[in-house]
């Protein structure tokens, strides 16, 4: 699901800034960008958010302080520069009877005097600091996805609510589409036979036929079952993204099937709200892991 998480963790001189961005995705695909510092740590990353996130795309940067370069540096005085800088200034100042008085400040801004290289690290001590930056800035992105996933819950319950109580309607509404489709068929024979004797006994076959074509019975039980198994599921703590793809599947099925026996009107609109109500919830469910 679309969540956020930033945290900030402090090691001797240094600031490591973590940020967490995911966005819906089928599976999981762990986007990492990461300072030179510590670009040998993309494996130890990428296992310690798997270990936390099961589905989706999530992007993680981690950055030093913002008020710092990416790679921090320390600078250095060229001592033989200098000292051949000293040497000429004085030789000149002789030579041509000037003053030789330098300043260091003077001296610092002569090319190549201070030279700037970045500081050297050891990976190993920087796995820690970083890794606990990560892991605080994980918790930051669970709760925004704990809070999201509450509403996304009581959203997909009522659906299913409204899902029980169609298929209830559904139910207590096939004996009667029963009685009327028997009812037509013997007024269609009766007017087809005219004067000619009618087969009681075949015209009982038939009707039996058709009645246990459009017996709705056996897809009311599955759809039943398969919506205990979504609210189960959506009380667990484990990830069940695709199980719950799984059972949409099963159930969107089973509605199809409902409306393919019956030629009701009445079931047939309760089967179009049916289908317009796991819609919404297979939005929804891209949402969980």
């Amino acid at each position: 699901m679309t969540a956020y998480g930033r945290a900030e963790h402090r090691w001797n001189d240094l600031m490591f800034c973590v940020e967490i961005r995911s966005v819906n995705n089928r599976y999981r695909d762990v986007i990492l960008k990461l300072p030179k510092l510590i670009q040998g740590m993309e494996s130890e990353l990428k296992t310690l958010v798997n270990t936390r996130v099961s589905r989706g795309r999530v992007e993680i940067g981690v950055q030093l302080d913002s008020g710092a370069q990416e790679s921090p540096t320390e600078l250095t005085l060229n001592d033989s520069l200098a000292d051949s800088y000293v040497n000429i200034i004085s030789e000149l100042a002789q030579r041509y009877g000037l003053d030789a008085t330098i300043r260091a400040e003077t001296l610092c801004q002569m090319k190549d005097v201070l030279t700037a290289k970045p500081l050297q690290f050891d990976l190993e001590d920087l796995k820690p600091p970083v890794l606990t930056a990560t892991s605080k800035a994980l918790d930051s992105f669970d709760e925004m996805r704990a809070a999201e996933g509450g509403a996304i819950g009581s959203d997909i319950e009522k659906r299913l609510g409204a899902i029980e109580k169609h298929v209830s309607q559904v139910k207590s509404r096939a004996p009667e589409v029963v009685d009327a489709a028997a009812a037509r068929l013997k007024e269609n024979v009766s007017r087809l036979a005219g004067e000619i004797p009618v087969d009681e006994w075949r015209l009982a076959q038939e009707i039996a036929y058709f009645a246990e074509r459009m017996d709705v019975t056996e897809e009311v039980v599955r759809v039943r079952s398969h919506l205990a198994q979504f609210n189960n599921f959506l009380r667990s703590t484990e990830a069940v993204g695709r199980r719950l793809d799984f059972l949409l599947q099963e159930m969107n099925r089973e509605v199809n099937t409902i409306g393919s026996k019956s030629s009701d009107s009445l079931v047939s609109s309760l089967v179009v709200e049916m289908k317009a109500e796991l819609e919404k919830i297979r939005e929804q469910v891209q949402n969980i892991e």
